[in-house]
């Protein structure tokens, strides 16, 4: 597991942070269980152990370190087992509606499976892990269980009511909710486990006020340091559309909203490498970039032809530029480096072959988040089905400068 890895000196910090986090539960929440909010124990996480953080990202894993793909919970302890949510299927709910029993469990795994898989090839990961934040009556459970795929060989139906399909694998037991579209992983807490006391503050804002008065020396003791930088993790980053990421579709928006094939264009985009007039190198893609996103964010991307950075998850930086009339275009240099990755790495096809929409729909994702670092530093993640349009439709809120997303 993840933990038996790390010095006694990282894990400090990190139960220090979660203990200091736990102590402003009553910000949020007049429980006697600490509350630590997800984005906050990922961000907690990260910061201990130097993991990259993928909240940017909607993939199968929280972090990623040393090759090994992280997924974060928290949640209150109840008994010895938790029934959590794993998995979110909205995009594929009308498939799952028309099976039952095995079919429908067998299919769910596929679904599932895949989620992990890709985000194994998008990462290189070659270890996943759940790492698990408990909370109980002023205490929190630090503990690590295993990410396993589902076995569809040991699948068994344990019970099917008209709400929902409950079943297991050799390894797992899973619940899958049929109107959220949900599927559910029983958490087994384990005997071992560290544990960290919790003293939550009867007024935290009282104390949040006198940590931002300036302190009267200049030497500040190392306690007060260390839950200043815990409440620093309270903080959440905030990106707004349009000027700090934008969303590409990996297909043509026209065709999916008239349900006219192709919908991933055959000659050009992703397949450009199967357009006519002249021989092409299989490697030959590029990235569309639609009118609405040049013109809704016109200096997002710098000028055509200046080569940027673009780091993509598996954290390789490539060199990256716009291109060709009307800087629609986003390719990469060399070309194939992008055909590389994305068409033989992540989506596993073949030299030659086409890129085609039910491909896409698949694996789950059929879009790119581009978000801006710098000027000259971009980043590449995928997103989930259906989620350009979602983001088409936050222009007219961008516009009125209302909008803004938490990560």
């Amino acid at each position: 597991m993840f933990l038996q890895t790390q010095t006694s000196q990282n894990i400090e910090n990190y139960t220090s942070a979660l203990k200091a986090i736990g102590a402003f539960s009553n910000l949020f929440s007049s429980s006697d269980k600490p509350f630590i909010q997800y984005r906050v124990a990922e961000n907690a996480f990260c910061k201990a152990f130097g993991a990259d953080n993928l909240a940017r990202a909607d993939v199968a894993y929280d972090a990623i370190i040393n090759g090994c793909g992280v997924g974060i919970k928290t949640f209150v302890l109840s008994g010895s087992s938790k029934i959590e949510k794993v998995a979110e299927f909205n995009s594929r709910s009308s498939e799952l509606r028309m099976l039952k029993g095995l079919d429908l469990a067998n299919k769910l795994a596929d679904f599932r499976n895949e989620r992990i898989e890709f985000a194994d090839r998008l990462y290189n990961t070659q270890n996943r892990v759940y790492h698990i934040i408990g909370r109980d009556k002023l205490l929190i459970k630090v503990f690590e269980t295993s990410y396993d795929l589902i076995d569809k060989n040991s699948i068994e139906i344990l019970e099917e009511t008209k709400s929902s399909l409950k079943f297991k694998d050799a390894l797992n037991e899973y619940n899958f909710n049929f109107s959220k579209s949900v599927l559910m992983k029983r958490f087994v807490i384990p005997q071992e486990c560290i544990e960290i006391n919790v003293e939550i503050l009867e007024e935290p804002i009282n104390v949040l006020l006198n940590l931002a008065q300036p302190s009267l020396n200049k030497q500040i003791d190392a306690a007060k340091v260390k839950l200043q930088n815990a409440i620093g993790l309270l903080t959440q980053e905030e990106l707004i559309p349009f000027v700090d990421y934008v969303i590409l579709p990996l297909y043509s928006p026209e065709a999916k909203k008239k349900l006219k094939e192709p919908i991933v264009p055959i000659k050009s985009q992703l397949n450009q490498w199967n357009a006519g007039g002249r021989k092409r190198d299989p490697g030959e893609v590029y990235i569309s970039i639609p009118s609405k996103i040049r013109n809704n964010a016109p200096d997002f991307f710098p000028e055509k032809d200046v080569i940027f950075n673009l780091k993509i998850p598996n954290g390789k930086v490539l060199s990256a530029k716009v291109c060709q009339d009307g800087s629609k275009a986003l390719m990469t240099n060399p070309n194939k480096a992008m055909a590389d990755w994305m068409l033989r790495d992540v989506l596993m096809l073949n030299e030659n072959e086409v890129l085609t929409y039910d491909k896409l729909r698949k694996i789950g994702y059929d879009s790119v988040k581009i978000t801006k670092s710098t000027e000259h530093d971009y980043f590449i993640d995928f997103t989930k089905l259906d989620e350009y349009e979602s983001f088409i439709e936050k222009i007219s809120e961008a516009q009125d400068g209302q909008f803004k997303l938490f990560l």
